[in-house]
């Protein structure tokens, strides 16, 4: 990464971390924040991250799903409700990730600004998984080039708010943009130290299929692109069958979704005489805790990226 960017964003983490103190608890948390300051509440960590180091210190932003939290099983607390009622922006993914919570959105909505920072992507370019009912692939942040695509709406929704800030947001706004770019080519360069017939990344469910269309990776998930959809026998020993088949050397847990699936994966390759390990945990639907080094969106994806890499070359 090239150290001006760097250094600047180190200096935008430490006000992102300001903003977002409450972001990383429970949705119960409250709100310490100056009186003054917008009040914006964020369903994911990924999405907080975005906007707490686009608003800086003019915002307070609170993030309702913390560490391991699965956003596709989400529903709303009565702390949510409070905390989304009294806020007076609300950004969500949308592509129907918190799809437990649409209505409460679309209530909202007629209240206060409620935005889908997904909603400048161009929908020919979203993944269509046909098993996930006509929706499309909600995991848009794998592809670090796709997620800087949410940069502007955050910007222009702070702006919009906050008018007297307006030249702050774009600022940040412009040196998160280089910084995702320049970690956009990171990915791509240490994806491809993997050699190409081990490029395979197997995971509990499949959340990666971005991260594998923008880099170059094949990805096989157990479940579907929801963690709503069951999987079975069937499911398992399809998955068996290619990993031994071709001789996969790691497959991985993922934070947000029980050990239990991919543990029964890697039994049923153990029967057939195949050693495959389990190359770590892979943040999928939501960050790392404080500390792990996965508690930022890039964190998030420098450590993901450094556990595929290490563990499949």
């Amino acid at each position: 990464m090239k150290r001006p960017v760097m250094h600047k964003m180190l200096l935008l983490a430490g006000l992102a971390l300001l903003a977002s103190i409450a972001g990383c608890g429970s949705s119960s948390a409250p709100d310490t924040q100056p009186t003054g300051t917008l009040k914006v509440v964020c369903t994911t960590g990924m999405i907080a991250d975005m906007v707490a180091t686009i608003g800086g210190d003019q915002i307070s932003v609170t993030g309702l799903m913390g560490p391991g939290v699965d956003p596709h099983y989400y529903k709303a607390t009565q702390g949510d409700l409070k905390l989304l009622t009294q806020a007076t922006t609300i950004f969500y993914n949308g592509l129907f990730l918190e799809g437990k919570m649409e209505d409460i959105f679309e209530k909202m909505a007629r209240q206060k600004t409620v935005v889908q920072v997904s909603r400048a992507l161009d929908e020919t370019h979203l993944r269509r998984p046909p098993e996930f009912k006509g929706h499309f692939d909600p995991h848009i942040w794998f592809d670090v080039g796709k997620w800087s695509e949410a940069i502007p709406v955050v910007e222009q929704t702070l702006a919009a708010a906050v008018p007297s800030a307006a030249a702050q947001f774009h600022e940040r706004a412009v040196t998160y943009k280089a910084a995702l770019d320049e970690l956009h080519a990171w990915v791509g360069e240490q994806v491809a130290l993997v050699p190409k017939s081990g490029r395979i990344l197997v995971t509990a469910h499949d959340a990666f299929g971005y991260f594998g269309d923008a880099y170059g990776i094949e990805v096989l998930g157990l479940q579907g692109i929801s963690t709503v959809a069951e999987y079975g026998v069937n499911d398992v020993r399809h998955l068996v069958d290619i990993i031994v088949d071709r001789k996969v050397k790691a497959i991985f847990v993922e934070s947000s979704v029980p050990e239990r699936s991919i543990n029964a994966v890697r039994e049923g390759c153990q029967a057939r005489g195949h050693e495959v390990v389990i190359g770590g945990t892979l943040y999928s639907d939501a960050m790392g805790a404080p500390g792990s080094g996965a508690d930022t969106y890039i964190g998030m994806v420098r450590t993901n990226v450094n556990t595929i890499v290490g563990a499949l070359r």
